[in-house]
Parts: structure tokens; C-alpha cells; sequence
């Protein structure tokens, strides 16, 4: 059952790959000759999108080789209904308390759910990447996201 999952998820992500990849070699280039225009991000994405999945492809062929006899695990719905509901608010809360704010409680709620403990490692690694993203994205490609709207 989670072999098979694996294999449909990472077939439908590498299609979402080439659809990303696509869409974004329509984007027009930079109007002033610079070399980061606004297609070099999603493109950038697709490609890392797209070799995620056919890893994740190659692992799960990998393992079922492997495992032919191997008991069925049970998938966790608990866990997965808890990182639903937070993606969930994450979406409606981005534009509400920003960015920054709204993607650390998501990290840190889904790194809660995949590994309990260890909350001191995963404020900082969420922290770290929330605010990371946030300036790249921002100082560097020079795009917009949700800032801190509620201060």
C-alpha cells in the first residue's frame, strides 16, 4: 500500500514537474538583459521538483525489489490529518500574519509530527528556513511575499 503510494506520488509530482517547468519557460525574460529574470525561480523549483520524484520513483521500485515478502505497513492517518489541517491554515493564515510567521508554525508543526522531542532543534530549523526563504527571496530575486501583517 505505501509502496504503491510512493510510486503514484512521485509519478504525479514529476508530471507536476514538467507542467512547472514548462509554464515557466513561457514566462517572458527580464526586460533589462539580467540574468535572474522572474522564469529562473520557478524553473528552478520545477527542475528540483522533478529530480525529487524521480528519486523518490527510483526508491520506491529500489525497495520494493527488496521487500517482496515484507508484512504491509499501516499508513499513519493521525499524522496525515494533522499535517493537512495545518497546510489548511498555513494557506488561510500566510496573508493574515505573514510569511514568515505563518511558515515557521507550519514547519514547526509538521516537524512535531514527523519527530516528536527534539523541539529546541526544530524551532531553529524552522526559524532558520522561514527567515532564510524569506530574505533570498525577497533581498536577492527581488519578489513579494506576505509581510508581517498583524504588527
Amino acid at each position: 500500500m505505501v509502496k504503491s503510494f510512493d510510486k503514484i506520488s512521485g509519478i504525479v509530482f514529476l508530471v507536476i514537474s514538467l507542467l512547472f517547468i514548462s509554464g515557466s519557460l513561457q514566462i517572458s525574460g527580464s526586460a533589462y538583459g539580467s540574468a535572474v529574470g522572474p522564469k529562473t525561480y520557478p524553473l528552478i523549483l520545477g527542475v528540483v521538483l522533478g529530480l525529487l520524484s524521480l528519486r523518490l520513483i527510483y526508491e520506491s521500485f529500489k525497495k520494493n525489489a527488496q521487500t517482496q515478502h515484507a508484512e504491509k505497513s499501516q499508513m499513519n492517518y493521525k499524522n496525515f490529518g494533522i499535517i493537512l489541517v495545518s497546510a489548511i491554515l498555513y494557506i488561510f493564515l500566510l496573508e493574515i500574519i505573514g510569511f514568515v510567521i505563518s511558515t515557521f508554525l507550519f514547519l514547526l508543526v509538521a516537524f512535531q509530527v514527523m519527530e516528536k522531542g527534539k523541539f529546541i532543534s526544530s524551532i531553529i530549523i524552522a526559524a532558520v528556513f522561514s527567515i532564510g526563504v524569506y530574505m533570498m527571496y525577497v533581498n536577492l530575486l527581488g519578489g513579494t511575499l506576505p509581510k508581517f501583517s498583524l504588527f
